[in-house]
């Protein structure tokens, strides 16, 4: 794919770089050059391999999905300077 000055301008603008004249027109040559070799990879044939997050499988710990309260409440509330029936008792801020 080739690039021109006028969008490796635009490119520049909307990343707030400015470029001057010569580096715009090396940007161009480096731009259609990656881009050449993103065609490229278009060209690889890719049936019937999966797809993969990592190069290495791993597996990840899992632990079960069980909703407790901590069973902690009176160590949590301790160090507060207020509580009651194991809640934090806060001043009013809305009203």
């Amino acid at each position: 794919m080739q690039v021109d000055e006028a969008t490796v301008r635009r490119i520049a603008r909307l990343a707030r770089i400015k470029i001057t004249d010569e580096e715009a027109k090396g940007l161009e040559a480096e731009l259609s050059g990656i881009l050449d070799w993103v065609e490229q990879l278009s060209e690889v044939n890719t049936d019937g391999v999966e797809p993969m997050t990592r190069v290495v499988p791993i597996s990840l710990k899992k632990r079960s999905d069980v909703v407790t309260d901590g069973e902690k409440a009176d160590e949590i509330v301790a160090n507060a300077p207020l509580s009651e029936d194991d809640y934090f008792v806060v001043p009013k801020v809305v009203e």
